[in-house]
């Protein structure tokens, strides 16, 4: 058996962080955040516990950036869908709808990413977080934004704001009246982007999230 290549080495991490990832959504999914230890995601994961502090400082930070890891490709399945658009209200429209969805098909995640947000560690910069920065700013430059800069951090302001109000306990606010008023901010028809009236039926019950994941062995991997 010959000894892996560093790049087979690196992938093998890569995916394995993969798993780490994947594993946590699935678990504060089921369980809830305080219910999920890092054991209990290391063994979904199949990964060894120590690993876990690898990757990430705390479990904080390993669901907030799994979290934004089901943002950004949420976001970016939305945008790159038939029929493919460069206009930009219309992607605008894409982008608004595809993260109020997740507030209305992952409350519990998207609730407990909230919270995490309002802890004294607030906001996580990692991978993730950054490729759902860009394809935000992206958003807001096609929509015609003069000054990105000062837009798109308003943009992710608005669509947290909503999110916020749909996760609410007890007192959340209906996706519709939250879409209008975006909409409306952004000068967009009602007709575009996915209207709640017009979504596919059983959307909201997917919960397979391993597209949004590669953890299959890498291509040359001898390792068994």
């Amino acid at each position: 058996m010959s000894p892996r290549s560093a790049s087979v080495n690196e992938e093998l991490r890569r995916r394995s962080r993969e798993r780490l990832l994947q594993a946590a959504l699935e678990l504060v999914s089921e369980r809830g955040y305080e219910a999920t230890t890092l054991g209990d995601i290391a063994d979904r994961a199949g990964s060894a516990r120590g690993l876990v502090s690898y990757y990430f400082p705390g479990k904080r930070q390993l669901v907030q950036s799994a979290v934004h890891r089901l943002m950004h490709r949420t976001l970016q399945e939305a945008l790159e869908r038939e029929p493919h658009t460069e206009d930009g209200r219309e992607r605008m429209a894409r982008a608004v709808d595809a993260i109020l969805g997740l507030a209305r098909d992952r409350t519990v995640l998207m609730r407990q990413h909230m919270a995490g947000l309002l802890q004294a560690e607030g906001f996580v910069q990692c991978p993730e977080q950054q490729r759902l920065a860009e394809l935000l700013r992206d958003t807001a430059a096609r929509h015609g934004s003069q000054d990105v800069a000062h837009d798109y951090p308003m943009l992710r302001s608005q669509l947290m704001g909503a999110v916020y109000a749909m996760v609410l306990p007890n007192v959340p606010l209906p996706l519709t009246a939250l879409r209008a008023e975006l909409f409306e901010r952004y000068r967009l028809d009602w007709e575009m982007g996915v209207p709640p009236d017009a979504e596919a039926s059983g959307g909201r019950g997917d919960t397979d999230l391993s597209r949004f994941f590669a953890t299959e062995p890498p291509a040359g991997d001898q390792s068994k």
